[in-house]
């Protein structure tokens, strides 16, 4: 078994999500009491949000980066970044490590695709629906995405960062995601993607009115099958 280093806490909600998934995927996999081997390296992600907020990516790829080298010299053999948004400084984490980094977007799409789909709505924060990093990504491997109205995309924000990152759960939000995937649905939407991993919060399968495609477990997952993987 490989040892998967994890770069997490933002959200700390969303990295437990992750710590159990890989787990509970991990002994059902292998039975017995078999659990993971991880390393954790959780940044404050406060300072996170405040680089966000200063559009100051080049920092913020330094500070993951230097998360990334801890883990490998701690010993693990390789990278889970437990975070959407922070993918867009997913370069930089690659040119400092020399172990391998599992790109949420790509075994997202693998999925999608996976289904027969090729189209599919898109929900995370505003800088995943909007820069660029996710959705051209996204679009070189095949897998169109539709993303909300720049209103829509305001308030889907709003909401995680000031609910479902400090784990509030607000029934009146639920609905909200609800309605805007709904509407994704009828531009032609066949799925909808939880570009944000504390999303599946408040939208799984029974709630939502496309199918589902939760990138936190399918992100824990990958790193389950290139951890057991020969």
């Amino acid at each position: 078994m490989k040892t998967i280093g994890i770069i997490g806490g933002m959200s700390p909600e969303s990295t437990a999500l992750y710590y159990q998934t890989i787990n509970r995927e991990t002994n059902q996999r292998l039975g017995g009491n078999s659990s993971a081997e991880i390393i954790m390296h959780s940044v404050n992600f406060e300072t996170i949000v405040q680089l966000q907020k200063a559009n100051d990516w080049a920092a913020a790829g330094h500070l993951l980066a230097n998360s990334a080298a801890k883990l490998e010299t701690a010993g693990a053999d390789l990278l889970l970044l437990a975070t959407n948004t922070m993918h867009k400084v997913a370069p930089a984490i690659e040119r400092t490590v020399r172990i391998p980094l599992l790109h949420i977007v790509d075994a997202t799409a693998e999925a999608i695709k996976q289904q027969g789909l090729h189209t599919v709505g898109l929900l995370g924060t505003r800088f995943t629906m909007s820069d660029g990093f996710y959705t051209d990504r996204m679009a070189a491997q095949g897998v169109r995405t539709i993303t909300p109205s720049e209103a829509e995309q305001h308030e889907i924000h709003r909401i995680i960062f000031d609910e479902l990152c400090v784990n509030k759960i607000q029934a009146a939000s639920a609905q909200y995601f609800q309605n805007v995937i709904g509407s994704l649905k009828t531009q032609g939407a066949q799925g909808i993607i939880l570009g944000c991993t504390e999303i599946c919060l408040i939208v799984n399968a029974q709630n939502s009115a496309l199918p589902v495609f939760d990138s936190t477990t399918i992100h824990a997952q990958a790193a389950v099958n290139a951890a057991l993987a020969q």
